[in-house]
């Protein structure tokens, strides 16, 4: 048996060549996280990070907001209570309050920065309903804009950002503490 392309025997590359690539190293957080946290809850190991490498935008008194790892939009932002906890009828009473001034903040915020169309705000509460990390619980404010799932991601399904995760992170957390309370 001779060498194929790339040093693989012959015919071992050859089952691969009618698939496209696409790499995504930043993957590799959700396969294998550094989490210095005990319990294994990337979101929970995000407070041990800097914020340029956990993507924090603000921490509050009982609540952070972060850019999603894997936005479906640029700007996609999550609310989460600093307090590991999957169910929102386990909020105490500030910690619901400030999930939810947070997150008209991130409104703000993102209206000042991006001048969405829309938002679509939502928890997904336990894993059947599409929660990934149902484990800690995050509420999504995805901004929205008229066309943002144009052909690329309907015929190709790739999303396509125009920005980096951490210029965003940069631009929003500038933009938080004018944002007001």
């Amino acid at each position: 048996m001779g060498a194929g392309p790339e040093g693989l025997p012959d015919g071992v590359r050859d089952g691969f060549e009618g698939f496209d690539r696409l790499w995504t190293p930043h993957r590799m957080a959700y396969v294998a996280p550094a989490t210095p946290a005990g319990d294994g809850c990337p979101f929970c190991a995000m407070e041990h990070l800097p914020p340029e490498q956990s993507l924090v935008v603000a921490t509050g008194e009982t609540c952070f907001t972060v850019l999603n790892l894997h936005p479906y939009n640029p700007g996609h932002l999550m609310v989460l209570p600093l307090r590991h906890v999957a169910d929102l009828e386990d909020l105490d009473e500030a910690e619901a309050a400030e999930l939810m001034t947070t997150t008209q903040r991130a409104i703000r915020v993102l209206r000042e920065v991006s001048g969405p169309h829309a938002f679509n705000v939502g928890l997904n509460l336990g894993g059947v309903a599409g929660g990934s990390l149902s484990q800690h619980l995050h509420q999504h404010v995805v901004p929205r804009w008229s066309g943002d799932a144009n052909f690329i991601t309907v015929v190709g399904g790739t999303k396509t950002l125009p920005q980096l995760l951490s210029d965003t992170r940069e631009l929003l957390a500038q933009a938080w503490d004018g944002a007001g309370g």
